[in-house]
């Protein structure tokens, strides 16, 4: 099943509560932080190494879901001659992460933050991540300052990136900036995310390059109960993204240029697997001309309609496979490309939230001040891609378990009831076997039909389906056609 997002706003009654406590233990998830992190996070807290240059001028903004405290970027956008200038500051980690102490083991050991519906298990104590590191607008805070030169058609001039000190002047919401830019009350330096975040959109679409707009599970809390929902991202989301990817191609291309780094890559997506796609376009009735790319396929899409959802879930199957290259001594990797992005590219822009990025902002640091990597960055590159992957592998047991267990506590006391659905799946050795996904509540969940039924079920067909399982204590959801 493809993987999806969850996110719940209310406290989740006894039954989700006790299922995802039971999922923590499970999984093996930290309760909390050892006391000598603890204590080590609160001296850094206080007394950080702080960068000579002093950027606190620039008015930064954040802008993040509502709810966030871990805030990793601040974004000021202006014109330059006929082009702009992107200026993106990223939390620095390293100001206050001591190589080899007991922040930086636990860092290693947590690699990164893992989100459950009713809360996250951060990577760093909240003293930093959501506190004195997170950029946060209540006073100064260390960043490593990236400025991006672009022409009047989005593509990059030039790049610079060091330590600098900075001060956000707000936080923002995305819903917010969306409101502000829509009605024309947006200051220049926000209002040009939209100007910015298009012409990158297009360079996107030129180089073959993929976002996927997914659809967000939600679950509210009304009058003491819960309902599921799918949330289509704002293009403010998107815009904003774009930013986030233009570091990350900058800084790829600063480590290439510099013979060491650390790189996010994809190989290209096999010829059967996109047969695949067009295959299941075709039963969710999604017209896909044989001209037509998969990357301009996926621009025409409108993720609000059910079948379309159903389609960019199922696209993101493509993008498995990801991982971390590492590469050094000019001996550049086979591969430097990541394929959704059709570029090469690295994450570097989220450090309080995923460990690998505080190592790649440290090599571009030192790529563009022309000095050799920090003894204990070469220490770590060769096994960080294997900490990487053990963690990818860990928040996406995570984010599936945590999707199976809110399902099934919402649906629980609903055993026999009919909904409305669409088959968006099926099993390829097993037709009788599928996914569907409900039209409300916002679930996606298993179905087969009876054993004496040997029927294939309707691939992309609406359907009307009844609950056969909804156990909070294992997390499962079953149905069967009605």
């Amino acid at each position: 099943m493809p993987r999806r997002h969850i996110r719940v706003t209310g406290a989740p009654e006894a039954p989700l509560r006790a299922a995802l406590a039971a999922l923590r233990t499970e999984l093996g998830v930290p309760a909390s932080f050892p006391p000598a992190v603890l204590a080590e996070a609160e001296r850094a807290a206080a007394a950080p190494a702080l960068p000579a240059y002093d950027a606190t001028d620039i008015p930064f903004v954040t802008v993040d879901p509502p709810t966030s405290t871990d805030l990793d970027q601040a974004l000021h956008l202006s014109r330059q001659g006929t082009g702009y200038r992107v200026r993106y500051a990223i939390a620095d980690v390293a100001a206050f992460v001591v190589p080899g102490g007991p922040l930086d083991a636990e860092a290693h050991r947590r690699v990164n933050t893992l989100y459950f519906p009713d809360g996250k298990v951060s990577l760093h104590p909240p003293a930093l991540g959501e506190g004195a590191a997170s950029l946060l607008p209540d006073g100064p805070r260390p960043a490593a300052l990236w400025t991006v030169d672009l022409d009047a058609d989005g593509r990059t001039l030039a790049v610079d990136v060091r330590r600098a000190l900075v001060r956000s002047r707000a936080k923002l919401d995305y819903a917010r900036v969306q409101r502000q830019i829509d009605d024309g009350t947006a200051e220049e330096p926000l209002a040009l995310l939209r100007t910015v975040g298009q012409l990158r959109q297009a360079l996107e679409a030129d180089r073959g390059g993929i976002s996927l707009d997914v659809p967000e599970q939600e679950i509210t809390e009304r009058d003491h109960t819960y309902e599921l929902s799918f949330r289509a991202p704002l293009p403010a989301e998107g815009w904003n993204a774009q930013l986030s990817l233009l570091t990350g191609m900058a800084a790829a291309d600063l480590m290439l240029g510099y013979g060491t780094g650390v790189l996010r890559t994809l190989p290209a997506t096999p010829d059967g697997a996109v047969g695949r796609l067009r295959r299941t376009a075709h039963a969710l009735h999604i017209d896909w001309p044989h001209h037509v790319s998969y990357a301009q396929l996926i621009r025409s899409l409108d993720p609000h309609p059910p079948r379309h959802a159903a389609f960019l879930q199922e696209c993101t199957t493509l993008l498995r496979g990801a991982g971390y290259t590492v590469f050094r001594d000019g001996v550049l990797p086979e591969i430097t490309t990541h394929a959704a992005v059709a570029a090469p590219y690295t994450h570097c822009t989220a450090p309080l939230r995923r460990l690998a990025d505080r190592y790649a902002t440290e090599l571009c640091l030192a790529a563009v001040a022309g000095t050799d990597p920090p003894p204990w960055v070469l220490a770590a590159l060769d096994t960080l891609p294997g900490e990487m992957a053990d963690g990818g592998r860990r928040a996406g047991a995570v984010e599936r378990a945590c999707v199976d267990a809110v399902e099934a506590a919402l649906l629980k006391d609903r055993i026999g009831e009919v909904f409305d659905g669409c088959v968006v799946d099926l099993d390829e050795r097993r037709p009788t076997v599928g996914t569907v996904q409900l039209e409300s509540p916002a679930v996606v969940g298993r179905i087969e039909t009876v054993p004496e039924d040997s029927t294939p079920l309707p691939l992309g067909e609406r359907l009307r389906v009844r609950l056969t399982q909804a156990d909070p204590a294992t997390a499962k959801v079953g149905f069967a056609p009605a």
